[in-house]
């Protein structure tokens, strides 16, 4: 019975000192967390303004002001900006963006992929592992990218993105990520990136045609805004998935601390009623050696 003791006792240090790592890293998120929600509260009302302004002007020119940009066509090669994580622990986070990819291919892309026409640029070393241990068409130029987040870094990704789809290597872009919400909630979507998506006008006279005054031309406007507004998309969705990395794996270490008090409280029943079970088999045999020498 001492035995059955000694190894409830250490499946109760194990435990503790498990709950103790928890504890650590979700009070470690929790601090990353809100330096990341801070940066991306900040940054979203200018990126989605910026995104607005550029679809209206788009959706509202005439001819290919714009450039090949924001030109549909034909999705022959496909490129996707998946973001993930560099490290585990984050609860179904990872899993759910790389879900959300493979998702994305198969409902939209099944062709090209037959081709070997879909690359995947990983943002995040868990995504890199995961598809290139699949067999995917993926680079790991951009997969550290968080080991040093600063815009200048995902400017450059974004960059090479615009360089490939104008000389045809690509002819959509999209990115997968985590659209941070609240540190319980995530909301995985797969977004246009190129070419530019245009706003949708709501007519409500045919007749009546948005008038803009331009200063200066709307060449040198158009061509100057939407390198700026691709680089600030981008960094928005990085921005995004950092957020929801450290809320996730804040909610997931909370989790995990729940659990281990419950095992705990278990395992603490079973020692105790182990350690009774001991005392009265001690009782016993010393009751029957008593009875045995008084006989």
């Amino acid at each position: 019975m001492s035995g059955a003791l000694k190894e409830v006792r250490g499946r109760i240090k194990s435990v503790q000192s498990s709950q103790q790592i928890t504890k650590a890293m979700k009070m470690v998120s929790a601090a990353k967390l809100r330096r990341a929600q801070d940066a991306i509260t900040q940054m979203r009302p200018y990126a989605q303004k910026m995104q607005e302004v550029l679809s209206n002007i788009l959706s509202n020119t005439e001819g290919s002001i714009g450039g090949d940009l924001a030109t549909e066509r034909a999705p022959e090669k496909v490129l996707l900006i998946v973001i993930t994580s560099d490290r585990g622990l984050a609860g179904a986070y990872n899993s759910n963006v790389i879900k959300l990819a493979k998702a994305t291919i198969k409902e939209h892309y099944a062709a090209q992929e037959a081709k070997g026409n879909v690359t995947i640029w990983s943002i995040g070393k868990k995504g890199f592992e995961h598809f290139a241990k699949n067999n995917y068409k993926v680079t790991d130029t951009y997969k550290d990218i968080f080991l040093n987040l600063t815009f200048e870094n995902v400017q450059a990704c974004a960059e090479a993105a615009v360089q490939g789809y104008r000389d045809h290597k690509f002819d959509v872009v999209e990115i997968i990520y985590s659209e941070f919400r609240n540190a319980a909630t995530q909301v995985f979507l797969a977004s246009r990136f190129l070419p530019v998506p245009l706003a949708k006008p709501a007519v409500t006279n045919k007749n009546l045609k948005t008038d803009f005054i331009f200063e200066p031309s709307k060449e040198e406007l158009i061509a100057e805004l939407i390198p700026k507004i691709l680089n600030t998309q981008l960094f928005k969705a990085v921005l995004d998935a950092h957020a929801s990395e450290h809320g996730a794996r804040m909610t997931a270490m909370d989790k995990a601390s729940e659990n281990a008090n419950e095992l705990l409280r278990n395992l603490k029943i079973s020692y105790n009623r182990a350690r009774q079970a001991a005392i009265t088999t001690e009782l016993t045999e010393i009751v029957s050696g008593a009875a045995a020498l008084a006989g």
